[in-house]
């Protein structure tokens, strides 16, 4: 990976004018770049060899922009964020792409989503592949412009803040369960060194400010903030929009709308139910996450790593990193997710479920860092129901690995992505 505009840009712009210190600040830049080069980066660079465009997707603030700067250092780049830029291409986009040619960055697409229909023309009559890489993080406008214009000429990918492996490389001392649901993955966490409070804080108000403001009446946001809240204390609930309406002071449908808006803004997503061939008798809502297991903590006022393991619903927290840690796992791979959870109407449950060699593949979460032989009953009772054999794996808040005697997998929870 070349770092050398990188260097360029602080020459450029002046920053530096002691050789001495440039040269101890490349030398830093070359160990940062190493440490947050993101998991996804080799498929991004695939992909931009078979297709025109690559659009990559995800959250605010989950390296996006790093991304795609990182990995094309030699392409041009602009930002549809900033005011001048948006305007120009707005109002004059043979112009924009006039100045802007390809190969070329183009950050915050969803913004100026009638962009897409010049790209279409401009990569139909070029016929090259790698020419656009855009990045967006609201899905609402986003999806329907590439269904649109540009259906067919470009790979999706799908960017999440860190993973617990992408933590790891920069070197920090070894987090602890607690850690890591506090702390979450928001790059700027890491290489800024930020207070976790303070950027969850921020966040908050940045996303209710930039994004719900544009999709909601002003006159809401405050219940929309209330039901945020509430929605971190359901974590891994079954889906009662009824309840949530109730307790938020809105109607269901209100409510069905505004976790559309998180969806769309990647702040939640659902875990659907696995309901083929088990018939009438399985629960088919859906459950609800949290993408930052790091907001879903500060939205349920949880001051420090500390306070977590006392807090009640650590459980779910815990159950919430791990699934989501299995999407980045899939998302990196440049696949979709195709996880489920099972609950029938005798409360028989499994916390996750996947495809693995052609069949189900049953996973028990449990946050409890001792081992208990009692931990792997649901996955035995699901096979039992599904008429499998004896296979699953159990991934709990401990650092042991080994095979139970009922052919049961165990694994802690930072080494559970091996299996995905």
């Amino acid at each position: 990976m070349s770092i050398t505009p990188l260097y360029s840009f602080l020459i450029e712009s002046r920053a530096l004018s002691n050789s001495k210190v440039q040269v101890w600040i490349y030398i830093e830049l070359c160990i940062f770049a190493i440490m947050i080069t993101r998991n996804i980066q080799p498929v991004l660079l695939e992909l931009s060899k078979t297709y025109p465009v690559v659009t990559i997707t995800g959250p605010r603030q989950s390296g996006k922009t790093t991304l795609a700067r990182m990995a094309f250092p030699d392409y041009t780049y602009c930002n549809l964020e900033h005011p001048d830029t948006r305007l120009f291409a707005q109002q004059d986009p043979n112009g924009f792409f006039l100045q802007h040619s390809p190969p070329l960055i183009i950050d915050e697409i969803q913004r100026l989503p009638g962009l897409m229909s010049y790209i279409q023309v401009d990569v139909d009559n070029r016929r090259q592949n790698g020419m656009f890489v855009l990045t967006g993080s609201q899905q609402i406008n986003l999806n329907a412009a590439i269904t649109q214009s540009l259906a067919g000429r470009t790979a999706l990918l799908t960017l999440l803040p860190f993973s617990m492996e992408e933590v790891k490389k920069f070197a920090l001392p070894d987090f602890t369960r607690e850690k890591y649901i506090y702390t979450g993955f928001l790059p700027r966490i890491y290489d800024q060194q930020q207070q976790p409070l303070i950027a969850y804080r921020n966040y908050l108000q940045t996303y209710v400010e930039r994004d719900i403001r544009q999709l909601l009446n002003p006159k809401d946001l405050n219940a929309f903030e209330k039901f945020m809240r509430l929605l971190a204390g359901r974590i891994g609930q079954v889906l009662n929009l009824n309840s949530l309406a109730n307790d938020t002071g809105v109607s269901a449908t209100t409510i069905a709308n505004w976790i559309s808006v998180l969806e769309a803004s990647f702040v939640v997503f659902r875990l659907m139910p696995y309901f083929e061939n088990f018939g009438k008798r399985v629960i088919k809502s859906p459950k609800l996450y949290f993408v930052e297991p790091g907001l879903a903590s500060y939205l349920l006022g949880i001051e420090s790593d500390a306070q977590v393991a006392r807090d009640p619903l650590l459980g779910s927290l815990f159950e919430n990193l791990v699934i989501v840690e299995a999407l980045k796992a899939r998302f990196s791979q440049g696949k979709d997710p195709n996880f489920y959870f099972f609950r029938d109407s005798n409360q028989n449950e499994v916390d996750l479920l996947f495809k693995k060699d052609g069949e189900l593949y049953p996973v028990e979460i449990k946050s409890a860092m001792t081992w208990n032989e009692d931990f792997q009953r649901n996955i035995l009772r699901f096979n039992s129901i599904a008429g499998t054999q004896a296979k699953g794996c159990v991934v709990y808040g401990g650092k042991m690995h080994f095979q139970t005697s009922r052919n049961i997998r165990v694994t802690g929870f930072e080494d559970f992505t091996g299996l995905i």
